[in-house]
Protein backbone atom coordinates (compact mmCIF):
# COMPACT_ATOMS: atom_id res chain seq x y z
CA UNK A 1 0.00 0.00 0.00
CA UNK A 2 1.38 3.29 -1.10
CA UNK A 3 1.95 5.73 1.64
CA UNK A 4 0.59 9.67 1.60
CA UNK A 5 2.30 12.49 3.35
CA UNK A 6 -0.19 14.97 4.36
CA UNK A 7 0.95 18.12 6.32
CA UNK A 8 -1.92 20.12 8.47
CA UNK A 9 -4.28 16.88 8.02
CA UNK A 10 -5.99 17.77 11.78
CA UNK A 11 -7.38 21.11 10.28
CA UNK A 12 -10.41 21.68 8.72
CA UNK A 13 -9.61 21.00 4.71
CA UNK A 14 -6.77 18.62 5.73
CA UNK A 15 -8.98 16.51 8.37
CA UNK A 16 -11.45 15.82 5.20
CA UNK A 17 -8.87 15.09 2.99
CA UNK A 18 -7.35 12.65 5.98
CA UNK A 19 -10.77 10.77 6.17
CA UNK A 20 -11.54 10.39 2.09
CA UNK A 21 -8.60 9.05 1.47
CA UNK A 22 -8.91 6.49 4.27
CA UNK A 23 -12.54 5.68 2.68
CA UNK A 24 -10.92 4.79 -0.24
CA UNK A 25 -9.07 2.68 0.80
CA UNK A 26 -5.76 2.69 -1.64
CA UNK A 27 -3.56 4.33 0.55
CA UNK A 28 -1.65 4.37 4.19
CA UNK A 29 -1.69 8.29 5.68
CA UNK A 30 0.95 9.97 7.52
CA UNK A 31 -0.51 12.87 9.11
CA UNK A 32 1.91 15.27 10.40
CA UNK A 33 0.16 18.28 12.23
CA UNK A 34 1.07 21.00 15.00
CA UNK A 35 -1.89 20.89 16.57
CA UNK A 36 -2.23 24.72 16.99
CA UNK A 37 -6.14 26.20 18.32
CA UNK A 38 -7.05 25.11 14.41
CA UNK A 39 -5.64 21.20 14.97
CA UNK A 40 -8.38 18.86 16.22
CA UNK A 41 -7.93 15.69 17.14
CA UNK A 42 -11.66 15.45 17.43
CA UNK A 43 -11.81 16.10 13.66
CA UNK A 44 -9.88 12.51 13.09
CA UNK A 45 -11.80 11.02 16.42
CA UNK A 46 -13.40 8.41 13.71
CA UNK A 47 -10.27 7.40 11.81
CA UNK A 48 -7.41 8.42 14.51
CA UNK A 49 -6.81 4.71 15.32
CA UNK A 50 -7.66 3.72 11.37
CA UNK A 51 -4.65 0.87 10.83
CA UNK A 52 -4.07 2.86 7.46
CA UNK A 53 -3.33 5.79 9.98
CA UNK A 54 -0.70 7.36 11.80
CA UNK A 55 -0.87 10.18 13.07
CA UNK A 56 2.49 12.45 14.29
CA UNK A 57 2.36 15.88 15.93
CA UNK A 58 5.02 18.05 15.10
CA UNK A 59 6.10 21.11 13.05
CA UNK A 60 6.58 21.03 9.08
CA UNK A 61 9.19 24.11 9.93
CA UNK A 62 11.23 21.10 11.95
CA UNK A 63 13.70 19.98 9.26
CA UNK A 64 15.00 17.07 11.42
CA UNK A 65 11.45 15.63 12.04
CA UNK A 66 10.50 15.72 8.13
CA UNK A 67 13.87 14.32 7.30
CA UNK A 68 12.88 11.41 10.05
CA UNK A 69 9.38 10.70 7.96
CA UNK A 70 10.54 11.04 4.55
CA UNK A 71 13.04 8.24 5.40
CA UNK A 72 10.89 6.44 7.42
CA UNK A 73 8.09 6.57 5.61
CA UNK A 74 9.05 7.00 1.70
CA UNK A 75 5.47 8.38 0.52
CA UNK A 76 4.70 8.60 -2.91
CA UNK A 77 3.51 12.27 -2.81
CA UNK A 78 2.61 14.92 0.20
CA UNK A 79 -0.02 16.60 0.29
CA UNK A 80 0.44 20.19 1.97
CA UNK A 81 -2.67 22.18 4.05
CA UNK A 82 -0.55 23.03 6.66
CA UNK A 83 -1.05 26.81 7.15
CA UNK A 84 -2.30 29.72 9.72
CA UNK A 85 -5.25 30.46 7.76
CA UNK A 86 -7.38 33.26 9.69
CA UNK A 87 -6.74 36.96 8.46
CA UNK A 88 -8.30 38.83 11.46
CA UNK A 89 -5.12 36.46 13.21
CA UNK A 90 -2.97 37.28 10.81
CA UNK A 91 -3.53 41.29 11.07
CA UNK A 92 -2.99 41.37 15.04
CA UNK A 93 0.02 38.58 14.54
CA UNK A 94 1.65 38.15 11.01
CA UNK A 95 4.40 36.04 12.46
CA UNK A 96 3.23 32.92 13.19
CA UNK A 97 2.40 33.50 9.55
CA UNK A 98 5.66 33.39 8.02
CA UNK A 99 6.62 30.73 10.32
CA UNK A 100 4.30 28.44 9.17
CA UNK A 101 3.27 29.78 5.76
CA UNK A 102 6.22 30.70 4.14
CA UNK A 103 9.28 29.06 6.46
CA UNK A 104 7.14 25.78 6.74
CA UNK A 105 6.30 25.09 3.18
CA UNK A 106 10.26 26.18 2.05
CA UNK A 107 11.37 23.69 4.86
CA UNK A 108 9.00 20.68 3.70
CA UNK A 109 10.02 21.38 0.29
CA UNK A 110 13.72 21.35 0.65
CA UNK A 111 13.38 18.26 2.74
CA UNK A 112 11.47 16.81 -0.30
CA UNK A 113 14.13 17.68 -2.32
CA UNK A 114 17.02 16.42 -0.36
CA UNK A 115 15.00 12.93 -0.01
CA UNK A 116 13.58 13.32 -3.85
CA UNK A 117 17.47 12.79 -5.77
CA UNK A 118 18.40 9.97 -3.42
CA UNK A 119 15.29 7.87 -5.14
CA UNK A 120 15.75 5.82 -7.92
CA UNK A 121 14.27 7.22 -11.50
CA UNK A 122 11.25 5.45 -11.43
CA UNK A 123 10.18 6.61 -8.00
CA UNK A 124 11.42 9.98 -8.28
CA UNK A 125 9.06 9.82 -11.91
CA UNK A 126 6.24 8.87 -9.43
CA UNK A 127 6.22 11.11 -6.83
CA UNK A 128 3.88 14.30 -6.51
CA UNK A 129 4.14 17.30 -3.94
CA UNK A 130 0.72 19.07 -3.67
CA UNK A 131 1.14 22.79 -2.16
CA UNK A 132 -2.52 23.75 -1.19
CA UNK A 133 -3.08 27.34 -1.46
CA UNK A 134 -5.92 30.14 -1.99
CA UNK A 135 -7.09 32.50 -3.97
CA UNK A 136 -6.70 35.78 -1.89
CA UNK A 137 -3.28 35.54 -3.00
CA UNK A 138 -4.84 37.29 -5.92
CA UNK A 139 -6.08 40.34 -4.01
CA UNK A 140 -9.58 41.59 -4.99
CA UNK A 141 -11.30 41.41 -8.11
CA UNK A 142 -11.49 45.49 -9.69
CA UNK A 143 -14.71 45.20 -11.51
CA UNK A 144 -17.80 42.96 -11.69
CA UNK A 145 -17.62 39.72 -14.39
CA UNK A 146 -14.04 38.83 -13.93
CA UNK A 147 -12.88 35.68 -12.01
CA UNK A 148 -8.96 34.64 -11.32
CA UNK A 149 -7.41 32.21 -12.73
CA UNK A 150 -4.36 30.62 -13.14
CA UNK A 151 -2.46 33.55 -15.08
CA UNK A 152 -3.86 36.16 -12.49
CA UNK A 153 -1.44 38.57 -11.20
CA UNK A 154 -0.03 37.96 -7.70
CA UNK A 155 -1.37 41.35 -5.35
CA UNK A 156 -1.90 40.26 -1.74
CA UNK A 157 -3.86 42.06 1.00
CA UNK A 158 -3.47 40.73 4.19
CA UNK A 159 0.22 39.21 6.26
CA UNK A 160 -1.87 35.71 5.64
CA UNK A 161 -2.42 36.14 1.90
CA UNK A 162 0.77 37.67 1.61
CA UNK A 163 2.78 34.67 3.42
CA UNK A 164 0.80 32.34 1.25
CA UNK A 165 1.86 33.77 -1.89
CA UNK A 166 5.02 33.58 -0.57
CA UNK A 167 5.08 29.85 -0.51
CA UNK A 168 3.19 29.72 -3.68
CA UNK A 169 6.25 31.23 -5.07
CA UNK A 170 8.67 28.83 -2.97
CA UNK A 171 6.63 26.37 -4.50
CA UNK A 172 6.53 26.68 -8.04
CA UNK A 173 10.61 27.81 -7.61
CA UNK A 174 11.15 24.63 -6.16
CA UNK A 175 9.88 22.71 -9.37
CA UNK A 176 11.22 25.28 -11.82
CA UNK A 177 15.18 25.04 -10.52
CA UNK A 178 15.33 21.82 -9.36
CA UNK A 179 12.39 19.77 -11.41
CA UNK A 180 11.29 18.78 -7.80
CA UNK A 181 7.42 17.49 -8.92
CA UNK A 182 5.16 20.00 -7.53
CA UNK A 183 1.55 20.61 -8.19
CA UNK A 184 -0.06 23.89 -6.63
CA UNK A 185 -3.77 24.49 -6.30
CA UNK A 186 -5.41 27.75 -4.88
CA UNK A 187 -9.15 27.26 -3.97
CA UNK A 188 -12.08 30.13 -3.64
CA UNK A 189 -14.05 30.39 0.17
CA UNK A 190 -14.35 26.70 1.71
CA UNK A 191 -17.48 25.87 3.96
CA UNK A 192 -18.45 22.32 5.71
CA UNK A 193 -18.55 20.22 8.53
CA UNK A 194 -15.58 20.73 11.21
CA UNK A 195 -14.63 24.47 10.15
CA UNK A 196 -13.61 25.85 13.76
CA UNK A 197 -16.06 28.62 14.55
CA UNK A 198 -14.11 31.88 14.31
CA UNK A 199 -14.58 31.28 10.16
CA UNK A 200 -17.88 33.27 8.67
CA UNK A 201 -20.07 30.28 7.99
CA UNK A 202 -19.33 28.27 11.34
CA UNK A 203 -20.22 31.57 13.54
CA UNK A 204 -23.02 32.81 11.86
CA UNK A 205 -24.67 28.81 12.28
CA UNK A 206 -23.63 28.90 16.09
CA UNK A 207 -24.63 32.73 16.88
CA UNK A 208 -28.00 32.01 15.28
CA UNK A 209 -28.78 29.22 17.19
CA UNK A 210 -28.08 30.28 20.47
CA UNK A 211 -29.48 33.76 19.89
CA UNK A 212 -26.20 35.72 19.71
CA UNK A 213 -25.55 38.85 17.87
CA UNK A 214 -24.60 38.00 14.49
CA UNK A 215 -21.53 40.43 13.17
CA UNK A 216 -20.99 40.98 9.98
CA UNK A 217 -18.13 43.47 8.60
CA UNK A 218 -19.15 46.97 7.22
CA UNK A 219 -21.98 46.66 4.73
CA UNK A 220 -21.78 42.77 4.54
CA UNK A 221 -21.44 43.06 0.55
CA UNK A 222 -18.00 41.61 0.22
CA UNK A 223 -18.55 38.81 -2.50
CA UNK A 224 -17.18 35.23 -1.51
CA UNK A 225 -16.95 32.03 -4.21
CA UNK A 226 -17.83 29.46 -1.79
CA UNK A 227 -16.50 26.06 -2.31
CA UNK A 228 -18.30 23.02 0.09
CA UNK A 229 -14.76 21.48 1.47
CA UNK A 230 -15.78 17.85 0.37
CA UNK A 231 -15.90 18.52 -3.38
CA UNK A 232 -12.62 20.71 -2.53
CA UNK A 233 -10.32 17.87 -1.26
CA UNK A 234 -12.05 15.65 -4.51
CA UNK A 235 -10.63 17.96 -6.75
CA UNK A 236 -7.39 18.00 -4.11
CA UNK A 237 -6.63 14.42 -5.27
CA UNK A 238 -7.94 14.29 -9.06
CA UNK A 239 -4.72 17.26 -9.27
CA UNK A 240 -2.67 14.91 -7.25
CA UNK A 241 -3.58 12.05 -9.88
CA UNK A 242 -3.95 13.46 -13.33
CA UNK A 243 -2.67 17.05 -12.58
CA UNK A 244 0.28 17.84 -15.20
CA UNK A 245 3.52 18.89 -12.90
CA UNK A 246 4.65 22.45 -12.55
CA UNK A 247 0.87 23.27 -13.53
CA UNK A 248 -1.66 25.74 -10.97
CA UNK A 249 -5.13 24.83 -11.11
CA UNK A 250 -7.59 27.03 -9.51
CA UNK A 251 -10.56 25.71 -7.77
CA UNK A 252 -14.07 26.93 -7.15
CA UNK A 253 -17.61 26.14 -7.80
CA UNK A 254 -18.60 29.73 -9.17
CA UNK A 255 -20.76 30.09 -6.22
CA UNK A 256 -20.52 33.83 -5.81
CA UNK A 257 -22.42 35.41 -2.71
CA UNK A 258 -21.77 38.77 -0.47
CA UNK A 259 -21.02 37.82 3.31
CA UNK A 260 -24.35 39.46 4.53
CA UNK A 261 -26.50 37.12 1.53
CA UNK A 262 -24.40 34.06 3.12
CA UNK A 263 -25.66 35.06 6.75
CA UNK A 264 -29.66 35.32 5.87
CA UNK A 265 -29.35 31.90 4.03
CA UNK A 266 -27.89 30.69 7.36
CA UNK A 267 -30.97 32.19 9.28
CA UNK A 268 -33.14 31.29 7.15
CA UNK A 269 -31.89 27.74 7.61
CA UNK A 270 -31.63 27.73 10.66
CA UNK A 271 -35.21 28.95 11.39
CA UNK A 272 -36.32 26.12 9.17
CA UNK A 273 -34.19 23.12 10.65
CA UNK A 274 -34.90 24.62 14.35
CA UNK A 275 -38.42 26.01 14.81
CA UNK A 276 -38.11 25.48 18.43
CA UNK A 277 -36.50 28.79 18.97
CA UNK A 278 -37.57 31.37 20.81
CA UNK A 279 -35.93 33.93 18.95
CA UNK A 280 -36.47 33.22 15.32
CA UNK A 281 -36.48 35.11 13.04
CA UNK A 282 -32.97 34.96 13.05
CA UNK A 283 -32.30 37.71 10.75
CA UNK A 284 -32.98 39.72 13.64
CA UNK A 285 -29.70 38.73 15.32
CA UNK A 286 -27.98 40.77 12.31
CA UNK A 287 -25.36 43.66 13.55
CA UNK A 288 -23.21 45.74 11.42
CA UNK A 289 -19.43 46.24 12.75
CA UNK A 290 -16.93 48.00 11.51
CA UNK A 291 -14.86 46.54 8.69
CA UNK A 292 -11.52 45.05 9.01
CA UNK A 293 -8.23 46.60 7.84
CA UNK A 294 -7.42 45.77 4.05
CA UNK A 295 -10.96 43.77 3.29
CA UNK A 296 -10.94 42.49 0.21
CA UNK A 297 -14.30 43.43 -1.59
CA UNK A 298 -15.04 40.33 -3.98
CA UNK A 299 -13.24 36.80 -4.72
CA UNK A 300 -14.41 34.90 -7.67
CA UNK A 301 -12.68 31.63 -8.98
CA UNK A 302 -12.46 30.57 -13.25
CA UNK A 303 -12.01 26.84 -12.55
CA UNK A 304 -12.34 26.09 -16.47
CA UNK A 305 -9.22 24.61 -16.39
CA UNK A 306 -9.65 21.67 -13.62
CA UNK A 307 -12.45 21.01 -15.57
CA UNK A 308 -11.60 20.36 -18.58
CA UNK A 309 -8.14 19.07 -18.46
CA UNK A 310 -9.21 16.74 -15.44
CA UNK A 311 -12.97 16.17 -15.79
CA UNK A 312 -13.87 17.61 -11.81
CA UNK A 313 -17.04 19.24 -11.02
CA UNK A 314 -18.77 20.30 -8.03
CA UNK A 315 -21.20 17.63 -6.65
CA UNK A 316 -22.65 20.23 -4.16
CA UNK A 317 -24.80 23.91 -5.13
CA UNK A 318 -24.52 26.41 -2.50
CA UNK A 319 -27.82 25.94 -1.33
CA UNK A 320 -27.47 22.11 -0.64
CA UNK A 321 -23.76 22.48 0.82
CA UNK A 322 -25.14 24.69 3.23
CA UNK A 323 -28.34 22.82 4.44
CA UNK A 324 -25.66 19.74 4.86
CA UNK A 325 -23.41 21.69 6.66
CA UNK A 326 -26.14 23.66 9.41
CA UNK A 327 -27.45 20.08 9.75
CA UNK A 328 -23.95 18.46 10.53
CA UNK A 329 -23.45 21.51 13.31
CA UNK A 330 -26.86 20.92 14.85
CA UNK A 331 -26.09 17.13 15.02
CA UNK A 332 -22.99 17.67 16.55
CA UNK A 333 -23.03 19.29 20.21
CA UNK A 334 -20.77 17.22 21.35
CA UNK A 335 -17.42 18.39 18.80
CA UNK A 336 -18.70 22.07 18.96
CA UNK A 337 -18.62 22.13 22.81
CA UNK A 338 -15.26 20.87 23.16
CA UNK A 339 -14.06 23.54 20.43
CA UNK A 340 -15.92 26.62 22.00
CA UNK A 341 -15.00 25.56 25.85
CA UNK A 342 -11.31 24.79 24.29
CA UNK A 343 -11.93 21.46 26.26
CA UNK A 344 -10.26 19.83 22.87
CA UNK A 345 -7.20 21.29 23.57
CA UNK A 346 -7.49 22.37 27.28
CA UNK A 347 -7.68 26.11 27.28
CA UNK A 348 -10.65 28.52 26.68
CA UNK A 349 -10.37 30.64 23.11
CA UNK A 350 -12.03 33.35 22.57
CA UNK A 351 -14.71 33.48 19.71
CA UNK A 352 -17.05 35.86 18.43
CA UNK A 353 -15.01 37.94 15.34
CA UNK A 354 -16.46 37.07 11.87
CA UNK A 355 -14.16 35.77 9.25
Amino acid sequence: MQTLLVTGGAGFIGSCFVRQELARGECRVVNLDKLTYAGNLDSLADVLHHPAHVFVEGDIADAALLAKLFAEHSPWAVVNFAAETHVDRSIDSPEPFVTTNVLGTFRLLEAARRWWVTLPSDRRDAFRLLHVSTDEVYGTIGHEGTQFNETSPYAPNSPYSASKAAADHFARAYCRTYSLPVLVTNSSNNYGPYQFPEKLIPLAILSAVEGRPLPVYGDGQQIRDWLFVEDHTRAIRTVLEAGRLGEVYAVGADCQRSNLDVVKAICRCVDELRPDLAHRPCESLIQFVADRPGHDAHYAIDAAKLRRELGWAPREDFDSGLRKTVQWYLDHPDWVGRVTDGSYRGERLGLGRPS
